[in-house]
């Protein structure tokens, strides 16, 4: 009988979309795979998800997540969201276990956010690879921070981390972090999973820090949140590959004396085919969020532009700047002279959760937001201000495309690299801030937008930090001949990695 692979992704479309995609590259190999899920997300499964033929899904009874209560403390409180869905995860084993036609899984593989699993699956004893859907950077220098005693480092101090390119080392001005927002502030999804810790409900990404007020790098003194939520895996899983990260994939192989596969990065099977093409998002992804303007008005708009002119400014949909901070964006957007296009997220600099995570919800209201008023005026053509979804891979691969202010998400962070576009690095929180550093100080393919992101970024730091990406020939250089290194498609690496993880299994169940 073919064997079953379970995967288990985290809430979100930074954790289901690369989920989707592994499942796919997981039943290619001759696995019949199951992505697990709890019911309120099964609308954002694509249907053609459901034509390849080794592929299921399995949906867990659930909720969906509160609306946010102002004024709460902490911001995001525990439920009865996990409760549900481990009861619901253990029925599905259970049933299985009973059924001789289908059985258990010989593994699962379980999202590092989703660790409060590992125990309902350890009952059954079913193995499970912790997955970890960003990359190996903020896992690897979280954990040689923590060897390396960085909280100990003194002001201009700067510490080696043994084991990690010299580049990487860390200085005190690494460990500052983003002016402090209000209780229930931005900065994260509501808790969802998990038992009740401090972020309210899941355990912590790599480089994340606890309650999403507390913005910017992790705090420091203790082992990795990560680690003790995959520290029963039999093996790990990274969404990056060897040519971005592997210094880091073979730091934590070391430290971890597991199997640590870098098997990404996981993006559309479209976009390692059109390599030298435009994307068009709609034939790529599921979208039911709303916009202001279609894939066509976009493209006509980049069309006018010279070739790569364009300056690509998006936070993503769950972070963002300060409220105090939009403005000051808007002002050096119009002083720039440059051409761009600026993705506005509904709840832009707002307080709590955004808006997205309760679309649908009775009850659910728009919150404070941020809105650039008459700045479409005063710019005329020369900007193009996108409300809600935007085609970003479409935009990342025009050709009149030529910078890309990012928070340094991982996606957006490879979507970019891969299509050659050179990054304005401004982290928000956890792993965007270890992203941005490895962009700008290993990769050598983007510039941090201030020295101090410690400070609120002012109109200034933006300007100048947009006029050194565009005239680093050195960054553009480098950014061009990473791309080249994608053109053949997805990775070889990770394409062995993958056949590893197949054989790593098929020799278990020997």
């Amino acid at each position: 009988m073919t064997q079953e692979i379970w995967v288990v992704p985290f809430f979100g479309q930074g954790h289901l979309l690369p989920s989707m995609e592994l499942c796919k590259h997981v039943a290619s190999r001759n696995f019949r795979t199951t992505l697990v899920i709890p019911s309120n997300l099964s609308s954002n499964i694509p249907s053609y998800l459901h034509l390849y033929p080794l592929l299921e899904i399995a949906e867990l009874p659930s909720s969906p997540p509160p609306l946010q209560q102002p004024g709460l403390d902490p911001p995001f409180p525990p439920h009865m969201h996990h409760n549900q869905m481990a009861q619901g995860l253990e029925n599905l084993l259970s049933t299985r276990s009973q059924n001789p036609d289908s059985g258990l899984p010989a593994c699962a593989i379980v999202d590092v956010m989703m660790g409060w699993t590992l125990e309902v699956f350890e009952k059954f004893e079913v193995p499970t690879v912790g997955f970890f859907t960003s990359g190996a950077c903020s896992a690897a220098l979280e954990y040689a921070a923590w060897k390396g005693r960085v909280e100990e480092l003194k002001p201009g101090e700067i510490r080696l981390l043994p084991g990690l390119p010299k580049e990487m080392a860390l200085a005190d001005s690494d460990l500052k972090s983003r002016p402090h927002r209000p209780p229930g502030g931005r900065g994260g999804p509501p808790g969802l999973g998990g038992p009740a810790g401090q972020m309210g409900g899941f355990p912590r990404p790599p480089g994340d820090m606890g309650p999403p007020e507390m913005m910017g790098p992790p705090k420091l003194g203790g082992p990795p949140p990560w680690l003790d939520e995959v520290k029963g895996s039999i093996a790990y899983m990274i969404n990056t590959c060897d040519d971005l990260e592997r210094p880091f994939i073979q730091y934590l192989t070391d430290q971890v004396e597991k199997p640590v596969w870098g098997i990404g990065p996981l993006l559309p099977e479209l976009y390692w085919k059109s390599a030298g093409s435009l994307l068009h998002d709609h034939e790529i992804r599921t979208n039911r969020r709303q916009s202001n303007v279609t894939e066509e008005e976009v493209i006509a708009w980049l069309d006018s532009k010279p070739l790569s002119s364009v300056l690509y400014v998006s936070f993503g949909s769950e972070v963002g700047p300060e409220m105090e901070e939009y403005p000051n964006l808007a002002d050096a957007l119009e002083a720039s002279n440059r051409p761009f296009i600026w993705v506005i997220q509904s709840g832009s600099g707002g307080c709590g959760p955004p808006p997205q995570f309760f679309e649908g919800q009775p009850g659910a209201k728009a919150g404070e937001s941020y809105f650039p008023c008459d700045l479409d005026k005063k710019v005329g053509e020369r900007g193009l201000i996108i409300h809600g979804w935007a085609p970003q891979l479409l935009i990342l691969s025009h050709p009149s495309t030529g910078g890309f202010l990012s928070h340094c998400g991982w996606n957006s962070t490879v979507e970019a690299i891969g299509r050659g576009i050179p990054i304005l690095a401004w982290p928000v929180r956890g792993d965007q801030n270890y992203n941005a550093k490895l962009v700008v100080k290993h990769l050598k393919v983007g510039c941090m937008v201030s020295d101090d992101l410690s400070q609120l970024i002012k109109k200034d730091d933006i300007i100048k930090g947009v006029e050194s990406l565009w005239g680093d020939e050195d960054v553009k250089n480098r950014a061009a001949l990473l791309r080249a290194k994608f053109k053949h498609g997805f990775p070889t690496s990770s394409v062995s990695s993958l056949d590893a993880f197949r054989d790593f299994i098929n020799q278990k169940a020997v």
